[in-house]
């Protein structure tokens, strides 16, 4: 996986306010109850509704991360003096992030105080990035997935899906002119680049880029491209089309990056043939599935895109991270995320318009009009 990269400059703590979240009836009762809500119906969409996850998720996500979480406890107390447990920390962590409230609104709801909430999200997810990181792995078995892609898609050999997306941040006033962060829309964003399988998993990922960067270029600064330029990444079996052209492992990637032998990219002309219409449509399915996990990650872990992590902005991209892990355990545990398409509608990035490489490597443009052809059943033998 690619390392994540941290913004230098922190940021104040957000001001503590009074305001309440959630009726008393839905209150949480922690320690050796957390499994049980206050609630005329004690049912598991309760328990999921309020932390994003299972029971059965929610003891395996406390057993990968109790050792380095409770080895690094200072004693976390509620307001009334009785001592977390590790699934009282945990609940606090995964509802924090989870929710674009204000972290006061969590302190008031768990009955603790505001930094009490910082600590534990803060050790939440370095233990998820020491126990958990294996959750985010490149297939070392690609059969399954190329497989995959091209019963949904039809292209042949193709590894992953490739998208970026901006994670808003809000800066305090005194520290919102700074111009790395500021994107083409004005916006005070970090930038989140993801390669998603078939299932909508991040089987690859960096973050911690300002958002003012091009997609191309994070790409270009990513471990991914280097091993890749390198022969160590997509170097699996390669497929024989029927006029004898042998295509390379690669993966799907919109405008925004550069046509490459290793990343196919769609037609851009303006007076596009009908089989160029109709690869692009292809193109389209395939990509959509990193459009989805995005737009999944960002409603299931609204914090990732939201002001609750002024604070501490250097923290943000390993809270970042620590949020694709449980995006990626959730479908492992709980699923595929292609099931509940219809609830994933919607752009993942919304007020950027797209980018636009006119980068074209000359092998890619020949790669891409062959898979062109081979879809369109025109290929001479």
């Amino acid at each position: 996986m690619t390392p994540i990269r941290r913004n230098k400059d922190k940021q104040k703590m957000e001001s503590d306010d009074k305001t309440e979240i959630r009726p008393a009836g839905q209150r949480v009762v922690l320690s050796r109850r957390i499994s049980m809500l206050v609630s005329p119906y004690k049912t598991l969409d309760n328990f999921q509704s309020l932390f994003k996850v299972s029971r059965t998720t929610f003891s395996y996500i406390c057993s990968i991360v109790k050792e380095f979480m409770m080895s690094r406890d200072t004693n976390s107390m509620f307001l009334d003096g009785k001592s977390m447990s590790l699934n009282d920390q945990v609940a606090i962590a995964l509802t924090r992030l989870s929710s674009v409230d204000p972290t006061s609104n969590i302190t008031s709801f768990f009955g603790t105080n505001y930094l009490t909430v910082l600590d534990i999200t803060s050790r939440f997810v370095d233990a998820l990035k020491v126990a958990g990181v294996h959750h985010i792995t490149w297939p070392p078995d690609m059969a399954l997935v190329k497989s995959s892609f091209e019963r949904s898609g039809g292209l042949p050999n193709c590894c992953g899906a490739i998208k970026t997306t901006h994670l808003k941040m809000y800066p305090p006033a005194s520290e919102r002119r700074a111009k790395p962060c500021l994107d083409r829309e004005n916006n005070h964003s970090m930038l989140l680049q993801v390669i998603v399988d078939p299932t909508m998993r991040f089987i690859d990922l960096v973050v911690g880029w300002p958002g003012n960067m091009t997609n191309d270029r994070v790409l270009k600064k990513s471990t991914f491209f280097k091993l890749t330029q390198k022969g160590e990444r997509l170097n699996g079996n390669k497929i024989e089309l029927s006029d004898g052209t042998k295509v390379g492992e690669y993966i799907v990637g919109g405008s925004s990056f550069q046509l490459l032998p290793w990343l196919i990219t769609p037609y851009q002309n303006e007076d596009l043939t009908g089989d160029q219409i109709e690869f692009n449509k292809k193109h389209l399915e395939t990509r959509l599935f990193a459009n989805r996990a995005l737009k999944k990650l960002k409603d299931v872990w609204a914090g990732v895109d939201g002001g609750m992590w002024q604070p501490d902005m250097d923290k943000l991209p390993v809270i970042v991270l620590g949020c694709c892990i449980l995006h990626n355990i959730l479908i492992e545990m709980e699923g595929d995320g292609v099931s509940d398409v219809s609830m994933m509608s919607g752009d993942h990035d919304p007020g950027y318009s797209p980018e636009k490489s006119a980068v074209v490597h000359g092998g890619g443009a020949v790669i891409r009009d062959k898979l062109c052809l081979h879809l369109a059943g025109k290929l001479v033998a």
